[in-house]
């Protein structure tokens, strides 16, 4: 196929004055990072991580995040901000009457489908805030009023609009004024209260065995499954193959060091997931008995209730998700409002309202799945497992479509833009980039694709979700 000439796609660019750019690379980087940094940092990272050997899978998963996450990372910023366009017309404007465009349709898709369901998640972190600052924590079986909790469907919905409210308020604002304002003060917080409780932890009576879990390498336990899951958790904790660090990357000025930009985003989420780690760890002495919601919302709870200041400590730790659910949401509503803007001609205001609307609708499913109605609570079964509608559209948006769309971002800067226009953007603004294009060339070209097929068949033959 014919590439489109450089000058064709200048023309076809938005004036950025009228979508906004950040007022400066910092406020990318938060941005951006804070997309990255999500509740599968805080609550999946050490749970995979403890049932993948410990020290040895946090050294594997470093190694995948530096040679896979980062080169992926570095393709999709490329095209964003090359074309200073969102995913449909990003696509759209490097390779002009072709199919590439559907990658673009698919990363809008992807990202409304995992907001449907990723905001009702967010709600729980609002509800036990709440909990947590009544001392309803305080006493009690965390499992039972976890169960109790999820079941009222009324409490599922009703969380859900309040955290789509927050981050439709976020999007409102603007790039500049709404989203690098927010996660200007929202990451150095979340940063804070991080560092707050692992401090803590280093006080609790077994924080010497879960340190030497955590921190010392067993490679005996190494399987080739350790190496799938620490490539899911790398590919999947960094938000890539959705458009959101597209979109993130549009908003960055032609002479913004975007290669340098990009690296720091994956350290600082990188550097999330390991404190997160630091954290739990000590907290409970070793390795987690449960992952994802049960070791939040029951384990770490139940040890909340054993510790001197528990309550408080419960609302800082409720607080911190919080914060790294809506640093989540405000990217995941801004891939599909800027596409709105960009491709449909929508005013900002209308567009982020639609689509709050419709995501928010469906998401009822979703939040009706965990006990509130039975037949969405089991529709179908993993590994003996009962999954519901909200873990069917994990897998479909939160693994597969995620992927698929990694994959296709690969495809499409190896085969229709070409890797040269790719490294000459990334050089711009950052000249050093020059000297790792070949290992960039050779990642994007073989490794990542190779590395996300595989992804991809584990899933699909499994039907078992990595992300």
């Amino acid at each position: 196929m014919p590439r489109a000439p450089l000058g064709m796609v200048r023309l076809m660019q938005t004036d950025p004055s009228t979508r906004g750019q950040w007022g400066s690379r910092l406020g990318f980087i938060l941005a951006a990072a804070g997309s990255a940094v999500g509740l599968g940092n805080i609550w999946r990272f050490p749970y995979v991580t403890g049932e993948n050997g410990g020290g040895a899978f946090v050294l594997i998963y470093i190694a995948c995040t530096v040679v896979f996450g980062l080169a992926v990372m570095w393709a999709e910023l490329a095209v964003g901000r090359a074309t200073q366009q969102s995913p449909v017309s990003a696509f759209g404007a490097l390779a002009p009457g072709s199919l590439w465009k559907l990658v673009g349709y698919l990363g809008v898709v992807t990202g409304a489908g995992i907001l449907s369901f990723y905001g009702v998640v967010a709600g729980w972190t609002v509800g036990y805030l709440l909990y947590a600052v009544g001392g309803d924590l305080s006493t009690g079986d965390p499992g039972a009023l976890f169960g109790r909790f999820v079941e009222r469907w009324e409490l599922q919905v009703t969380y859900l609009v309040v955290f789509m409210g927050l981050t439709l308020l976020v999007i409102l604002g603007g790039v500049r004024s709404g989203i690098e304002r927010l996660t200007k003060i929202l990451m150095p917080a979340l940063v804070v209260l991080l560092l707050g409780l692992i401090v803590n932890g280093l006080f609790q009576p077994k924080a010497a065995d879960g340190l030497s879990f955590y921190l010392m390498p067993d490679f005996s336990k190494v399987t080739g499954m350790t190496f799938m899951y620490a490539l899911g958790q790398a590919f999947f904790s960094l938000s890539l193959g959705m458009g959101a660090m597209l979109t993130y990357g549009s908003y960055l000025k032609k002479d913004d060091g975007i290669a340098a930009a990009g690296a720091y985003v994956v350290l600082f989420d990188t550097a999330i997931a390991l404190l997160a780690g630091l954290m739990i760890f000590p907290m409970l002495g070793g390795k987690p008995a449960a992952g994802g919601p049960g070791l939040v919302f029951v384990v770490l709870t139940k040890q909340f209730q054993t510790m001197p200041a528990g309550q408080w400590i419960a609302i800082l730790f409720f607080a911190l998700l919080a914060v790294a659910a809506l640093t989540s949401t405000v990217s995941l509503l801004e891939v599909v409002t800027s596409s709105m803007v960009d491709e449909w001609k929508f005013r900002r205001r209308p567009a982020a309202l639609l689509a709050t609307l419709g995501i928010t609708l469906l998401g009822v499913p979703s939040a009706l799945s965990l006990g509130g109605v039975p037949w969405l609570t089991r529709i179908y079964t993993v590994g003996g497992k009962p999954q519901g509608f909200l873990d069917l559209m994990n897998f479909i948006f939160g693994n597969i479509a995620l992927a698929v769309g990694a994959l296709l971002l690969c495809l499409f800067v190896t085969l229709r833009w070409g890797i040269g226009p790719a490294v000459s953007e990334l050089c711009q603004g950052g000249a050093w980039f020059g000297r790792v294009a070949l290992p960039f060339r050779i990642a994007v070209t073989w490794l990542c694709p190779a590395a996300v097929i595989g992804l991809l068949l584990y899933m699909v033959i499994t039907g078992q979700s990595l992300g």
